[in-house]
C-alpha cells in the first residue's frame, strides 16, 4: 500500500509540474510575437519538442530491446503506414489548434488564453453526447460552471469580447477533438511514436505555412530562441514524456483534475513576467471556470466509487 501511495503521489507531482511548465509557455508564447511570426514559432517549437521526443523514445527502445515494436523493420509497413496516419491527423489538429492559440494571443491576455483553453477538459466529455457516451449530471454541472465562468472573464460590462478569446475557444475545440482520437489511437500504436509523429507533422506544415507567411530574418530566430526552447524543449518535448510516464500510476480524472490547473498557472505567470492584472469580474470568472473544470472531473469518479463500493451497513 505504501508503495502504491508513493507511485500516486508522484505521479500527481510530475503532473502538478507538467501543467506548470504548460501553462508558463502561455508567456514564452506571448513573448515570442514580439520577435517572430506565430507559424514559424510553432514549426520550430514542434520540431524542437520532436527531437526530445525523438531521445526519450530512442532511450526507452533500448531499454527494452526484447519486445518488438510497430515500428521495427521487421514489422509489416501497413502497420507503420497506420501510424503515419494517425499521427498526421493528430498533428494536423495540433497545428489548428496551436495556431488558434498562437495568433489569438496577439489579442486578448495570457490568463484568458490559458483558462480558456483548459475548457477542453469540459469539451470533451461533452462530445461524447456526439458519440453516445453516456453523460452524467456532474459534466453538465461543470460545462454549466465554465461557460458562466467563460463569460465573466471574456465579456465586459459593455458586453463585448476580445477577438483573441474567439480564437482561444476554437482552438480549444479542435484540441479536444485531438484529445479523443488520441485515446483510441494510443491503444493502437506506441504513445511516445505516435506523439513523435504527431509533433513532426504539426512542426513541418506549420513551419511550411509559416516560410510563405510570416517574414524569416536569422535576427529574429535569435531574438526568439529563448522562447522557442522554452516552448518546445520543456513546454512540448519534457512535459509531454512527463505526462506519459506520471499516467501510467494515476486515474484518469485526477490526471485531468491536476492538468485543469494549467489556467492557474497561466494567470500567475501572466501577472509574474508580464504584470497582467484581472479585474474582479474577471478573477470571478477565472473562479468559476476552474470550479467548472474540477466539478467536470470529480463527480463523475465520486459517483462511481459510490456505485461500486459495497454498501456501509452490511458486514465486512
Amino acid at each position: 500500500m505504501k508503495t502504491a501511495t508513493r507511485q500516486h503521489l508522484r505521479a500527481n507531482l510530475l503532473m502538478l509540474v507538467a501543467a506548470m511548465i504548460w501553462g508558463s509557455a502561455f508567456v514564452a508564447q506571448r513573448l515570442s510575437l514580439d520577435a517572430i511570426g506565430p507559424f514559424l514559432f510553432t514549426g520550430l517549437r514542434f520540431l524542437l519538442g520532436a527531437v526530445v521526443v525523438l531521445i526519450v523514445w530512442s532511450l526507452a527502445r533500448r531499454r527494452k530491446p526484447g519486445i518488438p515494436t510497430e515500428t521495427t523493420p521487421a514489422v509489416a509497413v501497413s502497420i507503420g503506414r497506420k501510424l503515419w496516419r494517425d499521427g498526421a491527423l493528430l498533428g494536423l489538429l495540433v497545428a489548428v489548434s496551436i495556431s488558434c492559440q498562437q495568433i489569438g494571443l496577439q489579442y486578448t491576455k495570457v490568463a484568458n488564453a490559458g483558462f480558456i483553453s483548459s475548457l477542453y477538459v469540459v469539451i470533451v466529455p461533452l462530445m461524447g453526447v456526439v458519440l453516445r457516451h453516456q453523460t452524467g449530471l456532474g459534466v453538465w454541472l461543470g460545462a454549466t460552471l465554465a461557460a458562466l465562468g467563460m463569460y465573466f472573464l471574456s465579456v465586459d460590462e459593455h458586453f463585448s469580447i476580445l477577438y483573441g478569446d474567439w480564437l482561444q475557444l476554437a482552438g480549444a475545440i479542435v484540441i479536444s477533438a485531438q484529445v479523443v482520437l488520441v485515446s483510441r489511437f494510443a491503444r493502437r500504436h506506441d504513445p511516445l511514436a505516435l506523439a513523435l509523429v504527431q509533433f513532426v507533422v504539426c512542426g513541418v506544415v506549420s513551419l511550411v505555412i509559416g516560410l510563405a507567411v510570416d517574414p524569416l530574418r536569422l535576427t529574429d530566430i535569435v531574438r526568439a530562441a529563448p522562447t522557442i526552447l522554452y516552448g518546445g524543449a520543456l513546454s512540448v518535448g519534457v512535459a509531454y514524456t512527463i505526462q506519459v510516464v506520471a499516467q501510467k500510476d494515476a486515474a484518469p480524472a485526477h490526471a485531468a483534475v491536476i492538468f485543469s490547473m494549467e489556467g492557474v498557472f497561466a494567470a500567475l505567470a501572466g501577472w509574474l513576467v508580464l504584470g497582467e492584472t484581472l479585474a474582479a469580474r474577471a478573477m470571478l470568472g477565472c473562479a468559476l471556470m476552474l470550479a467548472g473544470l474540477i466539478v467536470c472531473q470529480v463527480m463523475p469518479m465520486w459517483s462511481g466509487r459510490r456505485q461500486v463500493s459495497p454498501d456501509s451497513a452490511e458486514p465486512a
